[in-house]
This record gives C-alpha cells, sequence and structure tokens, in this order.
C-alpha cells in the first residue's frame, strides 16, 4: 500500500526507512531487549545513543568546539523564553551597573514565529526590546510578511544583550539566503565588531537542511525536530561556551531569575540529562542524521533542496503568467522549505486541494494564523525529489484545466 505524501509544515515527514528501523526500536532498542520508549534515560546504552547524535550533528555542520549541543524540550516556543532569560542573565553578569531601559534586545522581524519571539521578550522584561527591522513595513501592502529587507534598513543597537533572527519562516514563506551577495541574505556585516556576538538563531523549520553561515558566530541556535529530523518534543539547541552562565548568580544581581530546566548551564552540566529527556524523539532523530551522514549530510540536502523549490517556484511563475497562481512572497526572499501561494479564482483553492488529496498529497493548506490562508508545501529533507515531480504534474495539469 503506498503511502501519501506528507507536505505538512510540522509534526512533517519523516523516511520511510528512519520509520520502520523505529518500529523495530520500540521493541527492543539496540538488542537490549527493552524498547527505546521503555529504557532508562541514565542507561549506558541510551547515553551513549545521545552521545553519538551529538557527535553527527556537530560533525555534519562543523560545529566548533566553542559551542556546546544540547537536547530539551518545548519546541521553539520555549526557547522565545529561554533565549532571554539565559542571555539577560549573560548580559547582566558582564554589566551588573547597567538599568533594565539600557539591555537592549535587537529583534529582527521577518513573519510570524520571529513577531511572536519579539513580543514575549517585551513580556518578560528585564531589558528594551529594540526592533533592528520589521519586513511588514517593506511589503507590498505594508503589513505583510512578503520579503527580506535589504541591508540598509537594519539598525542595531552597539551592544545588545542578544541579537534575535528567524532563518526561515514556516507560516510566512520567507527565507534569509545562503548568498552573501545577495540583499535577502541576513546582514552579518552590520553587526557589532565584537568577537563574542549575542546572536541568536531560530533555525526550527531548515536545520540540518543545509549549512548554518557564520555558525561560529552565533552565541545560540535552536531547532525544534519536527520539521527535518525527528517527530514533535524534541528541541536541539548549539550554544556558544561563554552563554552557559550562572543564573542563580545573576539572579542575586537582579537578573530576572530563569527556571533550572531552562537554564542553558544545568542542560550542559548534565549532558541534557538534568531529567527525561524525550527518549524517543531523540531516538528516532538520530536514526534521521545517521541516514543523513550516509547520503552526504547538509550539502547533499542543500543540492536537493534546491532542485525541489525551483522546480515549485518555475511551476508557480507558469501559474502567474496564466492568472491562475499568485506567488505570496517577493522572489529571492522565498523559502527553499515551506513554498507558499495563492490559488485564484471563486472555489479554486478548494478544487486544488481536494484534486491534491485525491492523489494522495496531503496537509497543502497555508496557515490559519491571522489572514495567511492560501497554499503551503513543505519540501523538508524527507519529502523526496520524485515526490515533489509529482506535485508539480498535478499543478502543471491543473493549470491546463
Amino acid at each position: 500500500m503506498s503511502r501519501p505524501t506528507n507536505f505538512g509544515a510540522g509534526p512533517s515527514a519523516l523516511p520511510e526507512s528512519v520509520l520502520h528501523q523505529a518500529a523495530r526500536g520500540l521493541l527492543d532498542f539496540n538488542n537490549t531487549g527493552i524498547g527505546i520508549a521503555e529504557i532508562s534515560h541514565r542507561s549506558k546504552e541510551f547515553t551513549a545513543f545521545l552521545a553519538d547524535t551529538e557527535n553527527l550533528i556537530r560533525t555534519q555542520l562543523d560545529i566548533p568546539q566553542t559551542h556546546s549541543v544540547l537536547f530539551t524540550q518545548g519546541g521553539g516556543s520555549a526557547q522565545f523564553s529561554a533565549v532571554v532569560l539565559n542571555l539577560l542573565a549573560r548580559h547582566r553578569l558582564l554589566h551588573p551597573d547597567r538599568t533594565n531601559a539600557e539591555r537592549a534586545m535587537d529583534y529582527v522581524i521577518t513573519g510570524s514565529w520571529s513577531k511572536k519571539a519579539a513580543e514575549e521578550a517585551r513580556r518578560l522584561g528585564g531589558g528594551t526590546v529594540n526592533v533592528a527591522v520589521d519586513a511588514r513595513a517593506y511589503s507590498k501592502d505594508g503589513r505583510s510578511f512578503d520579503g527580506i529587507p535589504t541591508h540598509d534598513t537594519y539598525t542595531f543597537s552597539p551592544d545588545p544583550a542578544l541579537i534575535y533572527y528567524c532563518e526561515n519562516e514556516t507560516v510566512d514563506g520567507v527565507e534569509f539566503s545562503n548568498d552573501a551577495t545577495s540583499a535577502a541574505s541576513f546582514p552579518f556585516h552590520l553587526l557589532p565588531k565584537d568577537t563574542l556576538l549575542p546572536l541568536v538563531g531560530d533555525h526550527s523549520s531548515s536545520f540540518m537542511s543545509r549549512p548554518i553561515p557564520h555558525l561560529a558566530e552565533h552565541a545560540v541556535i535552536y531547532a525544534g525536530a519536527q520539521k527535518n529530523i525527528g517527530p514533535a518534543g524534541l528541541t536541539i539547541l548549539i550554544v556558544r561556551k561563554d552563554c552557559l552562565v550562572d543564573v542563580d548568580a545573576a539572579a542575586k544581581l537582579g537578573a530576572v531569575p530563569v527556571p533550572l530546566t531552562m537554564a542553558y548551564k544545568t542542560l550542559a552540566d548534565s549532558a541534557s540529562v538534568y531529567n527525561t529527556p524525550a527518549v524517543l524523539p531523540i531516538y528516532i532523530a538520530g536514526l534521521v542524521l545517521k541516514r543523513s551522514q550516509e547520503l552526504g549530510g547538509v550539502k547533499y540536502y542543500e543540492e536537493v533542496n534546491k532542485r525541489k523549490a525551483a522546480k515549485l517556484y518555475a511551476v508557480i511563475k507558469e501559474g502567474e503568467a496564466k492568472g491562475v497562481v499568485r506567488a505570496k512572497v517577493k522572489e529571492g526572499s522565498g523559502s527553499l522549505m515551506n513554498v507558499v501561494f495563492d490559488v485564484l479564482g471563486d472555489g479554486a483553492e478548494a478544487k486544488f486541494i481536494s484534486g491534491a488529496e485525491a492523489l494522495g498529497m496531503k496537509a497543502i493548506k497555508g496557515h490559519r494564523y491571522g489572514s495567511v490562508g492560501g497554499i503551503r508545501v513543505s519540501l523538508y529533507n524527507a519529502v523526496t525529489e520524485e515526490q515533489t515531480d509529482a506535485l508539480i504534474a498535478y499543478m502543471k495539469e491543473f493549470l491546463a484545466q
């Protein structure tokens, strides 16, 4: 029986071979006779697997020893809070005499998720949110997230506690380009000249799909696993070691107290097993990462994902020329992972979705957030080029009709 193709934005598709491996592991993990969902997270078998999984991430992303790789829970939304609390604690230890008003938190707002992250920073307090740029101000209608702003629009603080951006906006289909010469690339050259930049990147939707530019310059990179590498319930952190600070010492100086399970130092000191981690998601992520390494790692996936996205954007252009389809993102700012567009005409969108579902193509309806709507096709690593080609063939047939 042929399985449907999951074009959903998350929880997303996983490689079928990995699902079969994971099914066996549910009954017997690494020949222990105990299933992975039952085994102790402190057993030598699981801790060895956890260390191997960390090494797979380190190797494929070329992570330097200046950074720790940590495994936690709560998804990207929990990191909206954890990033603020940990980096404000760091800033408090570095600058104990500054007032909260003097602790700037710079946010680059390019879509729904970076907007939510900035809102959480305001809610928590402890510093002042500076919007370094808001992409809506440069959109076609002044209120949509339809592109990455050009470099001349950014205003960064001279010594912020953190600089936050979301590399790929899952809802809005907007992504920073990996090409440093592109106007849609992240403006690393405009950041304060500091060897220990407090740069934070939400890479949830693109993690392990391509290399991360300027990785070593980041203070924190985080990613929810449920896009490219595993099921929901696991969050992976890459944290520079100077950000593993004593949050209790910072609290004595007036910083907002940090819950222990959200403190990066607690996670690092306990090798990510301070409390029971997301054992099953870690196991599946480890299997996915092993398969990824065998295929060629992030360089391999970058090439495949570029081809998949190029084909899809090309057929969207065809649809625009016919007046049937409308792209929602400016050319050059479109995501390789989440491609968004509208199908024009009364009832046309519903017809397009039902036709796709009849062919086993699932979860292509756009996000419910605000007025985004439309169609969203997610081309994560586990979505094959052949599955993408099948969707494009359907789209061409739809356009012809």
